[in-house]
């Protein structure tokens, strides 16, 4: 019968629960930093979608646009003037989607950080376990 004491408990029953309670504890730490990680590949998965989508509107919008404003350009200037003009606007258009979506891939953490600071803490206990 355990009285929540050391006295009566043999030092394998104390092995014993201390195992499982290491075990148990590694078990949480797990699921915590898979929590993390998945909650930073949602972010990661949110800009990589923001920027595919940004890439194929562009891509879009390049073609027909492009194709109208020259046909409009041409009307005051040489066809292949205007193309440059075109081609320089929508160059500009691209270097504005481009970092602004790769400064929304930079704000993913790939580093699970309470999951790191609670090991940090699990170590000290076990190095200290009666603090």
């Amino acid at each position: 019968m355990r009285t929540g004491t050391t006295t009566g408990e043999s030092l394998g029953d104390l092995v014993s629960d201390l195992t499982g309670d290491l075990s148990k504890l590694m078990r949480q730490e797990l699921e915590l930093a898979k929590a993390e990680l998945r909650q930073e590949a949602a972010k990661a998965g949110k800009a990589t979608g923001m920027l595919a989508a940004a890439g194929f509107a562009g891509y879009l919008t390049t073609v027909l646009l492009s194709l109208a404003l020259v046909f409009a350009l041409g009307a005051v200037m040489p066809l292949g003037w205007a193309a440059l003009v075109v081609a320089v606007l929508w160059g500009i258009a691209g270097a504005v989607l481009y970092t602004s979506g790769r400064a929304k891939l930079r704000t993913v953490n790939p580093k699970p950080e309470r999951t790191v600071e609670t090991l940090k803490e699990d170590a000290e206990w076990a190095k200290h376990p009666t603090k």
